[in-house]
């Protein structure tokens, strides 16, 4: 690839700084990654930019995304970086699947799917490593920082690849404890004399996760909280109806499955990837790892069988 644009001969070392912001779409987190300070990596940026005549990153909300001519100085440095690492390997095949891969995902998928996905990975390359932001929340418009987003429901977003992982559903559950004390609901009307574990509703991002409150708008709130792991420990202490993804809630036998002809919600788990993501051995490896393991647990997902660890 030709990247000699100005008359200056881009300096392979400030490539290799220029590669490290866009995989973190922050200077200083660039910096420490790679022993350097935040006024080096911003002098080197400067001096890769001027060689090439014009600018390769942009200031946006999120953190540093790349513009088209940063777009092609990244295709080169990830030559040099696999070029450098298969130097460094000496005779020794390098592993291109290695180094870090960061990912944001809700607390659910992340723990079910990504994190046996990733620990079998790694026993085939022990120099990868995973970082995991959980959140529930639409896909990003700017990716700074992520190397891959998986969310629930389709996204809506620009200069970024969309994959459809799988489905899963939702289901309401009691604990058989709380069952005891306040009965078994019959029905919608009775339902909605229950109190309902979910969500924060002022919180909730994701328009797909509202059916509880669209199907059943008089159950009001017992106790709410953006965290899905704290939905199922509430419904097990009895704090109410919990509104629960069901290859989480299948596996406790504490919990009860209640009504589920009337409530059964299909949603669907997408990954979103840069459109240079894919381009990274480790962060394609990890990708085909989670469509791997999604496909594996499939019936889990959709509450035909419990999930097992």
């Amino acid at each position: 690839m030709n990247l000699h644009v100005s008359g200056t001969t881009p300096n392979p070392h400030h490539l290799l700084v220029l590669l490290a912001v866009a995989r973190t779409g922050r200077f200083t987190t660039a910096a420490e990654s790679l022993g350097l300070n935040h006024t080096t990596v911003s002098r080197q940026i400067a001096a890769l930019d001027k060689s090439l005549g014009g600018r390769t990153l942009a200031r946006t909300v999120g953190g540093w995304e790349l513009t088209d001519l940063g777009r092609k100085a990244v295709r080169a440095a990830e030559d040099v970086e696999t070029a450098v690492a298969t130097i460094n390997a000496g005779e020794a095949e390098a592993d291109a699947i290695s180094g870090v891969v960061r990912i944001s995902a809700t607390d659910g998928f992340s723990a079910f799917i990504i994190a046996p996905a990733v620990a079998q990975l790694r026993r085939a390359h022990p120099n990868l490593s995973v970082e995991i932001v959980t959140v529930t929340r639409r896909a990003l418009q700017h990716r700074s920082g992520l190397d891959l987003e998986v969310v629930v429901g389709e996204p809506q977003v620009h200069r970024a690849e969309a994959i459809r992982l799988g489905y899963y559903t939702l289901g309401m559950y009691a604990s058989v404890s709380y069952l005891k004390e306040f009965g078994s609901p019959a029905g919608i009307k009775e339902l909605s004399q229950h109190r309902l574990v979910y969500f924060v509703d002022s919180m909730l991002q994701v328009d797909d996760l509202d059916a509880p409150r669209r199907l059943v708008p008089g159950m009001l709130d017992s106790l709410s909280s953006t965290n899905v792991f704290v939905h199922v420990e509430a419904t097990r202490a009895g704090a109410g109806i919990g509104f629960l993804p069901c290859f989480m809630a299948d596996h406790h036998p504490d919990l009860v499955r209640l009504l589920p002809e009337d409530f059964a919600e299909n949603l669907p788990y997408w990954m979103v990837l840069r459109p240079d993501s894919l381009r990274q051995p480790a962060v394609a490896a990890v990708a085909q790892a989670l469509r791997q393991r999604t496909i594996a647990v499939k019936d889990a997902l959709l509450g035909i069988t419990p999930l097992s660890h």
